[in-house]
């Protein structure tokens, strides 16, 4: 089978190795702050960790309050569906959001910003998206992985002064490291940044493609390689661009299934001029500052699915008491009732985990890399299915749009919309395929440090035979710990009432995935990577049990402030855990029992063409049977701060 330009089809091609490399050596490998997600994996369920339930400082809180509640007042004037048929969000929307500091609400108050926690940024994106979801998305892009967060957390202090209180006055800004050839393997990019003989610049050269708010943006953080050189370190490096800065093109405005009105396009360089002074961090550290940008980042993503969560169930609880089918409401029926419940205890968990998340984030003293990562991942599955059902429940008016339904008289719920929107939230900033390797690659990092060279593909007879003694005397004090625990005694966590139950479960789940974890590296060992259904299982469960854990904690906490609202909260709770389990229980069968050997083979077959007739009797409209007219491609936006032109 031949290779397009820049594939590669050899498992063995020594560019997987440099591969890995680029991406280990762009890891944080210390583990200097607890973890309460990584113990899961570990066998240790340390609620001490999450319980109570953490919450904001009150003067945050009191000034967090108040901005929701003008962004509350803000939002009831915004028509979404303007922005659904138009296909852009209005100057005037982005001024106002401006008005109100929506895009400084992280940025310190030293630099123009509102200073607000993650909690009440997470809070914000979640009214602001069920306007319409591009408003997040732009919002999102902007402060969680555009140029305001490399910049405070890696950025000098002339930096800071320089374009934080820019992008906190509502100077758009884009995030810009993938390229056509280029997803998730960052040893492949293409775009080079040369320093100049006089060493006062770069001049950048590259494509980079679906560059959210790329089109409109201000300010760009820009990932290039730097060549090594004489007095440069070279590798992927960051630096803060100047959209308006000759050479810089927008080639195009890309268009999608949903979020209609986000703008993102692909944006080429050409010899475009970036001072030394607009790098962020050090020569070679530019995919560490992404990554590290990432692992807060991702949690606005759960947010927004909370949000749309939020409102799947509002309107799966009004549809289904209102409407009547053979004699009673539909929800009474049980196949409907179901899927009620299932909304519901949903979204009560898709809220805990980012409240928990961000919290954690927040107080600074956890290492929340895999909280994230299991919180993007989690909610952007679950958010999906949420829609899905909320499809189901509305029928037909499920599949109709906001607009046809209005033309017809009815009420113009946009569900059909919601799905759409809520799909691309498994693949932004990681899909669920890469997020499920990159959080078990964190959460074996104990039992490959463990193994050592018994796990490098690379290493020798002599260094593996060492290796096994170390990796030894490591299991022979972890294993031990694995076989009991609190969760086998009938009345641990008592304090936790009915939910005790469920806690108990997670932590001999936890124990049970720990030893599942353990039987798989020591069967396969330097093959563990490419098993990548049996990692994507182990991840799933310690999410599920992520998830179960958010909600008994913050049920409980609800309680202790409410209880009348504590009690309803304690019903959410024990409906999840309920399902949860459910899920960790089949996900636990799967371990052994799956269909993964047929499915790689079946795999092979198709890509060697051996199943092409089954292709047969079928048009493919990507090939067109005609001449192909190329669409007028939409124009830049009028607002006054872009100066951009399509080609």
């Amino acid at each position: 089978m031949s290779a397009t330009p820049g594939q590669r089809t050899s498992t063995s091609d020594p560019s997987e190795r440099e591969a890995r490399e680029v991406a280990e050596a762009a890891r944080e490998a210390g583990w200097d702050r607890p973890s309460f997600a990584k113990g899961l994996y570990l066998g240790e369920l340390d609620l001490s960790l999450i319980h109570p339930f953490p919450e904001p400082d009150p003067m945050d809180a009191a000034r967090g309050e108040a901005f929701l509640t003008d962004v509350a007042t803000f939002c009831a004037t915004l028509d979404g569906r303007r922005i659904e048929r138009e296909d852009r969000i209005p100057d005037e929307y982005l001024a106002g959001l401006a008005e109100l500091g929506a895009f400084g609400i992280k940025i310190p108050r030293a630099y123009g910003g509102l200073g607000l926690p993650l909690v009440y940024y997470g809070r914000a994106l979640m009214l602001i998206s069920t306007v319409h979801p591009s408003l997040g998305a732009l919002l999102s892009a902007h402060q969680s992985i555009g140029v305001p967060e490399p910049v405070r957390m890696f950025g000098t202090e002339e930096q800071k002064r320089e374009f934080l209180p820019r992008c906190a006055r509502g100077a758009v800004s884009a995030f810009l490291l993938t390229e056509p050839d280029v997803g998730s393997d960052p040893a492949r990019l293409g775009a080079t940044a040369v320093p100049t003989e006089d060493g006062a610049a770069y001049l950048l050269d590259g494509v980079k493609l679906w560059t959210t708010n790329g089109p409109i943006a201000e300010l760009l953080v820009v990932m290039a390689k730097v060549p090594p050189s004489d007095g440069h370190r070279g590798g992927i490096t960051a630096f803060v661009v100047d959209a308006d800065t000759s050479g810089v093109t927008v080639e195009n405005r890309n268009a999608f299934m949903g979020l209609k009105g986000m703008e993102n396009g692909v944006t080429r360089f050409h010899q475009v001029r970036v001072p030394v002074e607009n790098r962020v961090g050090a020569e070679g550290q530019g995919l560490k500052i992404a990554l590290s940008t990432l692992n807060t980042g991702r949690l606005s993503i759960p947010a927004i699915c909370a949000g749309g969560g939020k409102w799947a169930l509002k309107i799966a609880r009004e549809w289904s008491a209102e409407r009547v089918q053979w004699g009673k409401p539909v929800g009474q029926h049980e196949a409907v009732g179901k899927k009620v419940a299932f909304i519901a205890a949903t979204v009560f968990a898709l809220e805990s985990v980012f409240e928990l998340s961000a919290a954690l984030a927040d107080a600074g003293l956890k290492d929340v890399r895999i909280e994230a990562a299991l919180a993007k991942l989690w909610a952007s599955e679950m958010g999906y299915a949420v829609a899905d059902d909320l499809v189901q429940i509305r029928g037909g008016r499920g599949y109709e749009s906001a607009d046809s339904l209005a033309a017809r008289g009815e009420r113009a719920a946009p569900v059909e919309q919601l799905l759409r929107d809520m799909r691309i939230n498994r693949i932004f900033e990681g899909s669920s395929e890469i997020m499920r390797l990159l959080i078990a690659r964190e959460a074996v990092d104990a039992h490959l440090s463990a193994a050592g060279d018994l796990a490098s593909v690379d290493s020798g007879v002599r260094a593996k035979a060492s290796a096994a003694v170390h990796a030894t005397g490591f299991y022979a004090r972890w294993l031990p710990q694995l076989v009991t625990g609190r969760g086998s005694l009938p009345g641990a966590y008592s304090e936790f009432g009915p939910l005790a139950e469920h806690l108990r479960y997670v932590e001999r789940s936890s124990r049970a995935v720990a030893r599942r974890t353990f039987y798989a590296m020591a069967r396969w060992q330097t093959r563990l990577e490419q098993k990548q259904a049996l990692l994507g299982r182990i991840v799933d469960i310690g999410a599920e049990l992520f998830a179960m854990s958010a909600v008994c904690t913050r049920a409980e906490s609800m309680r202790r402030q409410d209880p009348a609202t504590g009690a309803s909260a304690y019903g959410l709770a024990d409906a999840f855990c309920r399902q949860s389990r459910a899920r960790v229980d089949e996900l636990f069968r799967e371990l052994s029992h799956h269909t993964d050997v047929s499915d790689r083979r079946l795999a092979r077959a198709v890509l060697d063409g051996k199943v092409r007739w089954l292709e047969q009797g079928v048009m493919d409209p990507s090939e067109g049977t005609g001449p192909w007219i190329a669409p007028t491609p939409s124009g830049p936006s009028t607002r006054e701060n872009v100066r951009r032109r399509y080609r």
